[in-house]
């Protein structure tokens, strides 16, 4: 399998598409006008507590206040557990206990350990470390002042990748108490159906309270009429780690399947951590395989300097009287692709543009040294997603069919509660029997739908619904095959058997919103329907509304409806005798204007 990065730029957005062996299979897009906020660091205002829901509402400066849940919060040590061995060593200061998240530089808790069953790694307290002027450098240019030049894209990064979607083009982890923590254990449940219950002391009432400055990480960005989602659990992302200060966790990433290598990851990272005194929790990123112990040094120091830039901003925040600043910003799409998407089997880079060409070119050298040599020009006439088939692709992504190659089709409903898709064979008659084209067609359907739900980055609950099958292997062959496919999206999936109906029920991670979300708006006309009220409709409503006016008002000598064109010709043709009938009922003459502006639905009944 090969894959190419297309990086299209222009004034108002920015795109990537991924193409995997010459057909798009992902595409990402940052616009100018509407930018994400996942991975962003704010120091946010509590603007109220909700103990019923657990959960609080944060002002972080956006035109919706954001959510934070008490289980989005880092976990606190069991105060009278701890009371009764606490050593003089281990004594907690002062500081209060509502998270620590201003008052305490590196805030310590509890992760899931991962899949390894490795153990939590204990690391010194924080020493003072001498980075190189080339670490120092990019922390500048990561780490925006705190009134950005440069606004957060859409996607950005807030954890590892052990699946594409957790890491940094706006896919945050599916564990809210942890983000960065969750790919790494196959064991942990989804949020929304186990949720742990706080303890009393970890009662989000007990933790935060109104006018309270709070440091959070966005982990979901504003869907439709919701506001972004929030946590405590900050994580700061380099080429090969991840950092993750309220932790003393060392992970692994899961897709790193080579258990001496996994052993050699584990053991330098604790060793590196206990050499320059670093304290809190490190992240092996998939990247990070058969990297060089060098290599991992050079990031653990980059990391701890960008969180350090990120506490002076905080503190610089603190002594100012304002609701919310912007602590840390990623970098742009462009940038954030070379970091996160390119792997051992890309082949190339493509981008449009000869000045960011150049900034892309620097930015591999210094992070992506083998991609350097790989990142190309484009300077054909033709634009670059027209040559890649990418634009076409794009259309074809926002229509409601998708057609299969042997003639059947799928059809994508897309709601607010769920996606549904819909199989059927079309114009396809198979051979054999009825049971064999049902079969084929379902196969071939797997494989689109495995591509429609990367390239439009559909989530949450998806319905699919195959043509019925008699043979049961044909629904185990369908199941697997559709399994196999998905196994190749970087977004977590979780699927169902088939079930009596025929269906299929799955779910896929969403954190950021679809295609259909960012490029399109609710028709006007239908106001997101999808249908209009039929002409016909229109004239039983007017007739019922002339019947209304001519009850309640006596001084009118005739009635004038104003209406759309297609209203007024069915008025005048095949309703012309309802029309004179009603005149003589009321007493009135009836007389039609058209108004060219007015959709089927928009009618006036004007008085004279």
């Amino acid at each position: 399998m090969s894959e190419e990065l297309l990086i299209n730029i222009s004034p108002v957005e920015n795109r990537v598409a991924v193409m995997t062996d010459g057909v798009v299979s992902e595409v990402y897009i940052e616009r100018a006008s509407k930018l994400g906020l996942v991975g962003n660091i704010y120091l946010g205002t509590v603007v109220r507590v909700l103990p019923g829901m657990q959960a609080a509402f944060i002002d972080i400066g956006q035109s919706r206040t954001a959510f934070l849940h008490v289980n989005d919060m880092r976990r606190l040590p069991d105060p009278n557990k701890e009371a009764s061995n606490i050593s003089a060593v281990d004594k907690p200061s002062s500081q209060s206990e509502d998270d620590g998240i201003v008052e305490a530089d590196l805030p310590k808790s509890e992760l899931t350990p991962n899949e390894t069953g490795d153990s939590d790694t204990t690391v010194n307290a924080s020493q003072s470390i001498d980075t190189n002027k080339s670490l120092l450098d990019n922390a500048a240019h990561l780490v925006p002042p705190t009134r950005p030049r440069e606004p957060s894209p859409p996607t950005l990064l807030t954890s590892i990748d052990v699946e594409r979607q957790d890491v940094h083009l706006g896919k945050a982890s599916s564990n809210p108490s942890n983000p960065t923590t969750s790919a790494l254990s196959s064991s942990v449940s989804r949020r929304d159906t186990n949720r742990r219950e706080p303890a009393a002391y970890e009662l989000i009432q007990n933790r935060l309270q109104q006018g309270q400055r709070v440091l959070v990480q966005v982990t979901k960005d504003e869907l439709g009429t919701k506001g972004a989602r929030l946590t405590t659990n900050i994580s700061l992302p380099s080429r090969y780690l991840v950092y993750l200060p309220s932790s003393e966790h060392v992970g692994i990433s899961q897709r790193i399947d080579d258990d001496t290598e996994r052993h050699r990851l584990k053991t330098e990272l604790t060793d590196l951590m206990q050499t320059v005194g670093l304290s809190g929790g490190l992240i092996a990123r998939t990247a990070a395989e058969r990297v060089p112990m060098a290599k991992l040094e050079e990031d653990i120091y980059y990391l701890v300097q960008l969180w350090r830039t990120v506490n002076a901003r905080k503190q610089e925040a603190l002594t100012k009287n304002e609701s919310a600043t912007l602590i840390y910003q990623d970098l742009t799409l462009p940038l954030r692709a070379i970091r996160d998407l390119v792997n051992a089997d890309t082949e190339r880079v493509v981008v449009d543009n000869g000045d960011m060409g150049e900034r892309l070119t620097q930015f591999a050298k210094e992070f992506v040294p083998s991609i350097a040599p790989r990142i190309v020009l484009h300077t054909s006439e033709q634009p670059l997603f027209d040559l890649h088939r990418v634009e076409e692709d794009l259309k074809d992504a926002l229509k409601q069919r998708v057609n299969l190659k042997s003639g059947g089709y799928l059809v994508i409903d897309q709601t607010e509660a769920m996606t549904t898709i819909d199989v059927n064979t079309g114009s396809f008659v198979g051979g054999r029997s009825l049971e064999d084209t049902v079969y084929k067609t379902n196969l071939e359907a797997t494989q689109a739908i495995a591509r429609q739900l990367r390239l439009r980055n559909l989530g949450g609950i998806i319905i699919l619904d195959f043509i019925d099958m008699m043979e049961e292997g044909h629904k185990q062959d369908v199941l697997s095959n559709l399994q196999r496919q998905l196994a190749q999206d970087y977004a977590k999936t979780k699927i169902t058997q088939v079930s009596e109906l025929g269906l299929i029920e799955m779910t896929r991670k969403r954190t950021r919103e679809s295609l259909e979300q960012l490029l399109c708006e609710p028709c006007p006309t239908c106001e997101g329907r999808g249908f209009v009220k039929s002409a016909e409709t229109v004239c039983f409503e007017i007739f019922r509304e002339i019947m209304r006016c001519a009850r309640t008002y006596n001084a009118p000598k005739q009635f004038t409806v104003v209406a759309n064109a297609s209203v007024i010709d069915l008025l005048l043709s095949s309703e012309a005798n309802t029309v004179a009938d009603l005149e003589y009922l009321v007493g009135r003459v009836i007389t039609f204007e058209v108004e060219s502006l007015y959709t089927q639905e928009q009618y006036d009944i004007v008085l004279d």
